[in-house]
């Protein structure tokens, strides 16, 4: 199994540089536990910081309905975000970067304090906040049409491609992330529609959730650290140009500028 994990790890790697994604694992770990899949993530994670990269935060993919009927799973996943995934609002993002990009409106929490599972309370939890803001998630699949399982999109690092942070900080007391509506716009054009409670009740169960589980493996989340705890509407396909807005109601707006292809 150790061999298959780096095998599988080797060829999602190879699928960022080539920009070629590659059909689904699943068939080939059918009879695997969701362990492996997160050991094959974790092996790339390593094969970036061997080359320079830092972990800068985690995501949680997979946590509103929306976004699991999409998907077609039944359970949130997560996934770490390294500082090559940041790209500073109203600057163009290279397209280049991306396979078959998606984007999505999140809250972001940004942690003062370390969380370390399990037993993290909500409490726990919303005393590690230092500030939350308003975000923009670009989710990416090296799999080829997005023909995810759950042991796919976990072993893709939770689909992770980039992340656009807004630059308003806003204290957690002064903002119920249950009641946040959300607007998300592409071109001018809504697109779609949501609020902080489509994401496990209110986003922060959804840091609860990482902190939980990702301490029995040996995870830390570290002060400074970024944590997205989930999409509030359905995934959006980006395409080359696309000017996107997401404004979370007491958070204010992010902007993610996707750059023209190179001709």
């Amino acid at each position: 199994m150790t061999d298959d994990i780096a095998r599988a790890a080797d060829t999602l790697l190879r699928a960022y540089e080539t920009h070629e994604p590659i059909d689904p694992l699943t068939p080939q770990f059918a009879d695997a536990p969701l362990s492996v899949a997160y050991e094959i993530a974790q092996a790339q994670v390593q094969a970036w910081e061997k080359a320079g990269d830092t972990v800068k935060g985690h995501k949680v993919g997979l946590a509103s309905r929306a976004m699991q009927r999409q998907a077609g799973v039944t359970q949130p996943d997560f996934g770490q975000l390294t500082s090559t995934m940041f790209f500073l609002e109203h600057q163009p993002i290279p397209a280049r970067t991306f396979i078959q990009p998606r984007i999505e409106p999140e809250v972001a929490f940004v942690l003062s304090r370390p969380l370390t599972g399990p037993g993290v309370t909500v409490a726990e939890a919303a005393a590690a906040v230092d500030f939350v803001l308003p975000a923009l998630e670009i989710v990416d699949s090296r799999i080829r049409d997005w023909r995810i399982g759950i042991f796919d999109t976990v072993a893709d690092n939770a689909s992770s491609g980039g992340v656009v942070l807004g630059s308003r900080p806003v204290q957690l007391s002064d903002v119920d992330l249950r009641l946040a509506g959300c607007t998300l716009h592409v071109n001018g054009d809504l697109v779609g529609t949501g609020a902080g409670g489509a994401v496990l009740g209110s986003p922060l169960n959804a840091l609860v959730w990482l902190a939980n589980t990702v301490g029995p493996l040996g995870v830390t989340l570290e002060p400074g650290h970024v944590v997205l705890p989930g999409s509030m509407t359905k995934a959006v396909d980006l395409r080359p140009g696309d000017s996107v807005v997401a404004a979370v109601a007491g958070l204010g707006s992010v902007t993610a500028v996707f750059g023209q292809e190179d001709k």
